[in-house]
């Protein structure tokens, strides 16, 4: 089995138009129209990279994810797998306290007492995000979507603190208040801010109501993301389509990001 973990930093990339075009040519042309009605350049360009890094080989299962700076990709050979990267921000129209009300029931009542006992009020976002991310890449990995009643699954987080350096593997999920032994969660940090959860479970049995499978093999041991340049993006791109100057035109139209979430970033 093999395991590719990639991320790419789209809040500082500010595509030159030979990139953008080249990018725009190499992804099919219904997704290059719906990267195009992104209002926001952030947006089409985390789409962009994530259309433009899914590999190949069809014995792969992978998914992305973009929130924050990055866009991650995570692939496995032989197994289901679900990704979510979550950056650590203040409510935006909200107290901590007020919007982990509003958040009340998607987290169990232990996993609120872990992340209220988490210290100040960024650590408490810090562990919150953190479940939720958990939270996230299992339901990615299943596929059941919005439908999900997260309570059903509950993280038991390891002493060991997070790193940029290498991922754990310690956190345990119960589902329906049992423990499932199938799953393995990875989880790491891209910087301070943002934390990524890898779910990998049994891929003959995703979706399942109960998940409860013959052991599957072992999952390779844990991969650290790589943080790959747009050339690294693009070494194996090919391009699909004609060169199209419009989708330039409309991309360097757009504003970043919303006036609110310019504002923040520049007072940081």
């Amino acid at each position: 089995m093999g395991s590719v973990r990639w991320a790419f930093r789209c809040g500082t990339w500010t595509p030159s138009r030979s990139e953008w075009l080249f990018a725009a040519r190499c992804v099919q042309r219904e997704e290059k129209d719906r990267i195009g009605q992104f209002v926001f350049a952030r947006d089409a360009k985390s789409a962009m990279v994530g259309t433009d890094s899914v590999p190949e080989p069809p014995s792969w299962s992978f998914n992305l994810s973009h929130q924050g700076e990055y866009a991650v990709l995570a692939a496995e050979q032989g197994m289901q797998v679900g990704v979510d990267i979550m950056k650590i921000t203040m409510p935006g129209s909200s107290s901590v306290p007020e919007f982990f009300r509003i958040m009340t029931r998607q987290f169990t009542a232990y996993e609120w007492s872990v992340i209220q006992s988490s210290g100040l009020e960024h650590q408490q976002l810090a562990a919150f995000y953190r479940h939720w991310a958990l939270k996230e890449s299992f339901i990615k990995a299943i596929g059941t979507g919005l439908g999900f009643n997260l309570q059903r699954v509950e993280f038991h987080l390891p002493p060991e603190p997070l790193s940029q350096k290498c991922a754990l593997r310690q956190t345990k999920m119960l589902l329906d208040e049992e423990e499932e032994g199938d799953w393995v969660f990875e989880e790491s940090l891209l910087d301070a801010d943002h934390h990524v959860a890898v779910a990998l479970g049994p891929a003959d049995h995703a979706g399942s109501s109960r998940l409860r499978p013959s052991p599957p093999p072992p999952p390779p041991p844990p991969t650290s993301f790589t943080l790959l340049s747009f050339s690294d993006l693009i070494a194996s791109a090919s391009p699909l389509t004609e060169e199209d100057p419009a989708c330039w035109d409309s991309f360097k139209m757009k504003a970043e990001a919303p006036q609110r979430q310019r504002e923040t970033r520049a007072s940081e």
